[in-house]
């Protein structure tokens, strides 16, 4: 290929992006947080569609929201797996600092103040922040449908998931975006046996078996004692298979807080609890484990074996 159908590819392509620039701005933003960070992934995203029109020779591609989407996506599951700092169950500020939300006059930008304008008035103006709290595959599932009107269709292209997954991802994030401190409906029952299976696998040292009972956007969330004892945050099912396994391994199943977990230590004989995993499971798959180490976290927690018998608090 000359130059000549490189230029006209790269023109075609930029005014493909520069039709709908308010808009894939607008659900970068959304998906990212910040303006800059938007502003960058647009750009990168055109420069992909380019190189993508280059290789196949054509001028068409991937539309240019499902384009800007999946580098945004790429952008949320590499923050989840480099955070700064150790995770803090009650400390909600122990990753991020609280958000400041910026003023619509303050923003000279026209699509900036719409966007801001737009925050303020809406029903739940601490959006933004609210958003931070899903893992990333939610957070794209529920902007896009909830906030652009994708169908779920294209939105589980983009996250290799079926339609009905895409649509559980933004069912869960609109019931945690409206408020709600848990998952919705959560079966006990069936989560002691999900997490009695993945105590079967990681002792038998069945890795397929553990990882089918993982959410592929699951995220593991280790304290900061966790983390000093060698067990780093992660995110995504084969990330976090092999720290929990090693910690299932030496672990009992118990109740925490009345939920599935497991405790590591001798708490019921001579010694003390070290650690406790707590599950969320949802439609059969584990999407988040709460590792806790710290002394102090361990001793607000009700742990409770199987057999019923009652753990002390850590001291």
């Amino acid at each position: 290929m000359d130059d000549d159908t490189h230029d006209r590819d790269d023109r075609a392509v930029a005014a493909r992006f520069e039709e709908e620039r308010q808009r894939l701005r607008a659900v970068a933003y959304r998906l990212l947080g910040t303006f800059d960070e938007a502003d960058d992934a647009v750009r990168e995203a055109v420069l992909r569609a380019a190189r993508e029109a280059v290789r196949a020779s054509v001028r068409r591609g991937d539309p240019p929201t499902e384009i800007v989407a999946r580098v945004c996506l790429e952008r949320l599951r590499a923050r989840e797996t480099h955070r700064g700092k150790p995770w803090d169950p009650w400390d909600p500020w122990a990753v991020r600092p609280p958000h400041r939300p910026d003023r619509p006059e303050e923003a000279s930008d026209p699509g900036r103040r719409a966007l801001l304008a737009a925050d303020r008035d809406s029903t739940a103006p601490d959006l933004p922040q609210v958003l931070d709290g899903l893992t990333p595959s939610e957070r794209l599932a529920y902007v896009l449908h909830d906030l652009f009107a994708e169908p779920y269709e294209e939105i589980a292209g983009i996250l290799d998931r079926s339609p009905s997954a895409a649509r559980q991802l933004a069912g869960r994030a609109r019931h945690r975006v409206g408020g709600a401190e848990e998952m919705p409906h959560p079966d006990p029952d069936r989560g002691r046996e999900v997490v009695a299976a993945l105590l079967t696998a990681a002792r038998n040292g069945d890795l397929d078996g553990l990882l089918a009972l993982l959410d592929p956007d699951v995220v593991l969330r280790a304290d900061a004692a966790a983390v000093r004892a060698g067990t780093a945050a992660a995110h995504g099912a084969p990330a976090v298979a092999r720290p929990v396994a090693r910690h299932a391994r030496a672990a009992r199943p118990a109740l925490v807080d009345g939920m599935a977990g497991l405790v590591e230590g001798d708490p019921a004989g001579s010694g003390d609890t070290t650690a406790v995993l707590g599950f969320t499971v949802l439609h059969d798959l584990i999407t988040s484990v709460d590792l806790l180490a710290d002394a102090d976290h361990l001793s607000r927690l009700d742990l409770q074996l199987l057999d019923g018998t009652r753990l002390p608090p850590a001291a």
